[in-house]
C-alpha cells in the first residue's frame, strides 16, 4: 500500500509518518520540505497527485488563521475548498480511500468562544469532502480530533496554555490561571491519534468520526500534572478579578475506537510527563 500524507511538514504529520512506515509506503507532500510539492490553494487544474499507484491520501494540511475578511477566505480557500480539490485531485490519480483529517470544533456552534473560522472551514470541508467521495463512490473517512498535543514544538502554537504553563513550571515560576472557575477541556496525545489513523488506513474504516480522548480534563489538571511531573515549586492558584474562561468540551464517542480496535490510552499525567521529559536536557 503507498499512502500520500498532504501537509506533509504538519506537526501531526511528521509523527503519522513513523507511525504508518512500518506498514506501508509513505509519500509526503507539502508547500516545502516534502517529497513532493503540493498547495492546497492551487487551483484544481494544477493541483494533481504527481505520484503512480497512491491507493490513500490523507491530509493533515489546514489554515488556522482567523480575523479580518482576507483570513476568512484564506481559510475557506485552503481548508473547505482546498481539500475539495485534493478529494478530486486524489479520485482522478487511483486512490481508492480519502483520509480527512478534521477538527471536533466542527459540532461548535455560533455561541461558543471558540467559534470561528477554522471551525466553519472545517465543517464545510467535511461536507464537501463527503459529499465529493459519495459522489465519486471513493471510500472517505472523515476524523475530528479533539486539541492535539505532543513533543515536538509544532503544537504550541495551538496549546498556548500547555506550553505556556510547561515553560513556566521548568522556571519553577507560579501559574495563575484566569477567572475563579476551573475551565475544562479535552485533549489527546498525537501519539493516540496516529495510531488511530494507522488502523483506520489499514482497515478501510469509512465513515466521519469523533476523536477524543475519554477524559475531560481541567487546566489545574493540567497545570497539577505539570507541576508533578518536572518536580516543580510552581503553585497553581486562579485570578477572580480576570473573567472566566470557558470550557469546551464534547459527548464522548468511542465508535471510532471499538471499529477500529484501538483506543486512546495515553492520560493526562502520562502526556505531561512526556513534554517534561522531552524538555529535558540528554545526559
Amino acid at each position: 500500500m503507498r499512502v500520500l500524507v498532504v501537509g506533509g511538514q504538519s506537526a501531526l504529520a511528521q509523527v503519522l509518518r513513523p507511525a504508518l512506515a512500518s506498514s506501508v509506503e509513505v509519500v509526503t507532500a507539502g508547500r516545502s520540505g516534502c517529497d513532493v510539492e503540493l498547495d492546497l490553494s492551487w487551483p484544481a487544474e494544477r493541483l494533481r497527485v504527481p505520484i503512480d499507484d497512491i491507493d490513500v491520501v490523507i491530509n493533515t494540511a489546514a489554515s488556522f488563521v482567523d480575523g479580518a475578511f482576507e483570513s476568512l477566505l484564506e481559510a475557506e480557500h485552503v481548508n473547505a475548498i482546498g481539500a475539495l480539490k485534493l478529494s478530486h485531485a486524489a479520485r482522478e490519480a487511483g486512490a481508492r480511500h480519502f483520509v480527512q483529517v478534521s477538527s471536533i470544533n466542527t459540532l461548535l456552534d455560533s455561541s461558543s468562544d471558540f467559534y470561528g473560522a477554522y471551525a466553519v472551514s472545517k465543517l464545510h470541508a467535511d461536507e464537501l469532502v463527503w459529499l465529493y467521495c459519495a459522489r465519486a463512490k471513493m471510500a472517505c473517512t472523515i476524523v475530528r480530533p479533539s486539541q492535539l498535543y505532543g513533543e515536538l514544538d509544532g503544537f504550541r502554537r495551538h496549546q498556548p496554555f500547555i506550553y505556556g504553563t510547561l515553560d513556566k513550571v521548568l522556571r519553577g515560576e507560579n501559574i495563575v490561571i484566569y477567572g475563579s472557575r476551573d475551565a475544562r477541556r479535552n485533549y489527546m496525545h498525537v501519539d493516540d491519534l496516529s495510531r488511530i489513523l494507522v488502523a483506520v488506513i489499514l482497515g478501510r474504516i469509512e465513515g466521519i468520526f469523533s476523536c477524543t480522548s475519554p477524559a475531560d480534563t481541567s487546566l489545574s489538571d493540567v497545570a497539577n500534572a505539570l507541576v508533578r511531573a518536572a518536580s516543580s515549586s510552581s503553585s497553581v492558584s486562579f485570578d477572580p478579578t480576570k473573567d472566566d474562561i470557558a470550557d469546551n468540551v464534547f459527548p464522548y464517542d468511542d465508535t471510532l475506537y471499538r471499529l477500529a480496535g484501538v483506543h486512546p490510552k495515553i492520560d493526562l499525567q502520562d502526556g505531561m510527563t512526556r513534554l517534561v521529559t522531552s524538555r529535558l536536557p540528554t545526559r
